[in-house]
């Protein structure tokens, strides 16, 4: 998991540089119209044409690449990719997340270990939607379902794929 949003993020960070060094040489060779951009990015965002020329001008006076990336582009410092903190951060909530099932693998009887430990981890998906959606500010219900929906999919996908190649319980 870690590893895979590693891959991901990274690709993602790669994608902000590239736009970054795209905009870098678009600013040099052609910086009236890239101010002419700015000013209507800040047009369209509500500012009058005299204000939205002051902001453009000095913001680009004070760090043209940071404002173009920021606002054309929708790359900031706050926002940009961390490949590393989001692999350790999806490191650790599969550690907490798979944590739960293994409990339930301890006191569940064998008989019951398949049913039980797949309800029990749509039982704890369902609860740590509510949690993500509690502490997002997200509409509950549909946080909930939709993380409980992709968990009871991925689970019934993996369930398939292991009796297609005889190794399914």
């Amino acid at each position: 998991m870690a590893a895979g949003e590693y891959v991901s993020v990274s690709s993602q960070a790669d994608t902000e540089r590239a736009d970054l060094l795209r905009e870098s040489k678009e600013l040099a060779a052609n910086p009236k119209q890239e101010y002419e951009e700015l000013v209507a990015i800040y047009v369209e965002r509500g500012l009058d044409t005299a204000l939205a020329s002051n902001v453009a001008t000095q913001l680009m006076q004070h760090d043209a690449l940071g404002a173009h990336g920021r606002d054309e582009l929708g790359i900031s410092d706050t926002l940009a990719a961390r490949p590393v903190q989001a692999a350790f951060a999806s490191a650790a909530t599969f550690s907490v997340g798979a944590a739960l099932p293994l409990l339930v693998v301890l006191m569940v009887p064998t008989a019951a270990l398949m049913w039980g430990v797949a309800g029990s981890s749509l039982l704890f998906l369902g609860l740590l939607g509510v949690l993500a959606a509690h502490t997002g500010g997200a509409p509950m219900i549909a946080s909930t379902a939709r993380v409980t929906f992709w968990g009871a999919l991925a689970m019934a996908l993996t369930a398939a794929v292991g009796t297609l190649f005889g190794v399914a319980a």
